[in-house]
């Protein structure tokens, strides 16, 4: 007996790709497609073409799966599932052994669920599904979108589906025919992209929510923070010794500033230490702020908390450290320092009695339905689009009935503005700012001008200027 009655683009879904071996489901985070996938087993398993479906998805999502099979499905199939982490693929010999046994003795309808987590062809994960792949009777794989860079994404999703459906038995084959490439090794533009449509089009189901939803809106707000003199300093200091290092070959150099500025914005000095070659390394000290409440990012978010549940997501793990203590009682987290086990248990508590959700994007942006909760806040961001969109959508889906507020808290004239501003064109910034440099004649120069321009401007602009006789006294009283 059906549990659950589909949307009608969930019926189109299933209408697509119920007579095929494998397909692809595309379906933007919310549309529903869990309930999609298990309608398909159902449909194979009454035929009597299945016997099992083996479902792969992130670790951290492990849990919502069980849900919506526990929720979707007939009870006759609940014992038919296997869920297992695709991070465990890449080392666990135990659970790679099991599953092959599976798709060695029995008919099994893989689900690779994001999809994206396996788009690297020579990663051991990759490897792993695909050889699972081979061996199973039906094959799918979800995701919110087929890329999250480049056409490249393309190659590995569609060969654990079929190397026919794009025509590729070689990563090699495939790049040689679609992928042109820079001086620098990055892909500079994608080549016959309408015959990879064309291919891809009869197996694939694609769909928006603003397509088939009719969803409240998100409503954003952004709250700017400055930063006192002490750490203003420190956060120039920092990026001035750190610029220079500057490697237009080596993309590490840049992540490695910007995650130094990063973590001064976010409150902590850095410990720089040298290692035989030289070479110097550093990893994050002491607290600027030795009272957590003189950080200015901390004094906004305990002004903005609304009075329902929030969710707050961090970048560092200090950061949830220090906001659990702030929190206290009203407050669980949910991040890597945790278990799986007592993660689930935590949505359980944020669910049925705690206000907020402090969270990360990596553990808590993919596959949770969250729609209970109504508010996000961004304590701090980074420069990864993707789990961007996918944490918005944990609130904003299918069962929502309410309008979401979603916040950031931006530290004025810093990294932060270039983070944000990239999020609201919905760009790449680590993508942006390495084409800006590779552009570049003076490299020092680039990157000091993607860094640091707007600054004074910006602070300006809440004061009274009329007090200042000149631009350079401007810039003297905020240094």
């Amino acid at each position: 007996m059906k549990k659950t009655e589909l949307l009608p683009h969930q019926v189109d879904a299933v209408n697509k790709l119920k007579n095929l071996k494998v397909g692809a489901l595309f379906m933007e985070q919310g549309t529903g497609k869990s309930l999609v996938t298990i309608e398909l087993f159902k449909l194979r398993y009454l035929k009597g073409n299945v016997d099992r479906a083996i479902w792969l998805c992130p670790c951290s999502a492990k849990d919502n799966i069980k849900q919506q099979i526990i929720k979707h499905a007939p009870e006759y199939l609940l014992d038919r599932f296997i869920i297992c982490g695709i991070e465990t693929l890449s080392s666990s010999i135990r659970a790679n052994v099991y599953l092959i046994n599976k798709v060695e003795k029995e008919r099994c309808f893989l689900i690779v669920d994001e999809s994206l987590l396996v788009k690297n062809p020579k990663a051991i994960r990759t490897k792993s599904v695909m050889r699972l792949s081979e061996k199973s009777t039906y094959r799918i794989i979800l995701n919110g979108t087929p890329v999250s860079r480049n056409e490249a994404d393309l190659y590995s999703q569609f060969y654990i589906l079929d190397w026919r459906i794009l025509g590729y038995k070689s990563y090699w084959s495939f790049e040689a025919n679609h992928l042109e490439y820079d001086e620098y090794g990055k892909v500079r533009r994608a080549l016959n992209t309408d015959y990879l449509a064309r291919k891809m089009e009869p197996y694939t189901f694609q769909v928006r929510k603003k397509d088939c939803l009719k969803l409240p809106p998100k409503i954003y707000e952004d709250e700017y923070v400055f930063m006192p003199d002490q750490q203003l300093e420190y956060y120039d200091w920092v990026a001035d010794k750190l610029l220079f290092e500057i490697d237009e070959y080596q993309p590490e150099t840049i992540y490695r500033l910007f995650a130094a500025m990063q973590a001064v914005i976010s409150g902590k000095y850095l410990d720089f230490t040298k290692d035989e070659r030289g070479e110097e390394h550093f990893k994050i000290g002491e607290d600027i702020f030795k009272n957590y409440f003189d950080n200015p990012r901390l004094k906004k978010l305990l002004e903005i908390l609304p009075n329902g549940k929030c969710i707050i997501f961090c970048n560092f793990k200090h950061e949830i450290d220090i906001l659990m203590d702030v929190l206290g009682d009203e407050a669980v987290r949910f991040d890597g320092s945790i278990s799986i086990k007592n993660r689930n248990k935590n949505l359980i508590k944020f669910q049925k009695e705690k206000k907020y959700l402090v969270a990360n994007r990596a553990c808590a942006g993919y596959s949770l339905n969250l729609q209970f909760c109504k508010s996000i806040i961004y304590y701090s961001n980074n420069w990864n689009l993707a789990t961007r969109l996918q944490s918005e959508d944990r609130v904003h889906r299918l069962g929502q009935q309410d309008t979401v507020s979603i916040t950031d808290i931006i530290a004025n004239g810093t990294l932060d503005v270039r983070i944000f501003d990239s999020i609201k064109r919905k760009e790449n910034l680590m993508e942006n700012i390495k084409e800006e440099i590779q552009k570049a004649s003076n490299i020092t120069d680039k990157v000091s001008e993607f860094l640091y321009v707007g600054r004074y401007k910006k602070r300006i602009n809440i004061m009274d200027v009329d007090d200042l006789k000149e631009e350079e006294d401007a810039k003297n009283i905020y240094r």
